[in-house]
C-alpha cells in the first residue's frame, strides 16, 4: 500500500471513529442542572472538542496501525479477505 493509499485509508478511518467517539464523555446542561438561557438543555454543558479529537486521533492511528502490521508485517492484502472470511453457504 502506497503511502497517498494509507493516506486515504486513515482520513476515512479518522472520520469514521470522530463520529463514534463524539458521545463518550459529553455531558449536558440537564445533566448538571444549569441550563443557559437561550439553549436546550440537551446542549452540551462546554467543549469537549479538543478532547474528542485527541481520542480519535489515537484511535484512529491504532488501528491503521493494525492495518500497516497485517498488510506489510503479514503480507495480507485486501484481495486475501474473501479466502480469510469463512463462507456460510
Amino acid at each position: 500500500m502506497s503511502w497517498i493509499s494509507l493516506l486515504a485509508v486513515f482520513f476515512i478511518v479518522w472520520w469514521t471513529v470522530l463520529f463514534i467517539a463524539l458521545p463518550f464523555g459529553l455531558r449536558t446542561q440537564e445533566e448538571d442542572g444549569e441550563v443557559t438561557l437561550g439553549t436546550t438543555e440537551s446542549a452540551p454543558r462546554g467543549p469537549h472538542m479538543l478532547r474528542a479529537l485527541i481520542r480519535t486521533t489515537i484511535i484512529a492511528v491504532v488501528i491503521c496501525g493494525l492495518l500497516i502490521l497485517v498488510t506489510r508485517g503479514l503480507g495480507y492484502s485486501f484481495d486475501d479477505i474473501p479466502r480469510v472470511i469463512p463462507r456460510f453457504d
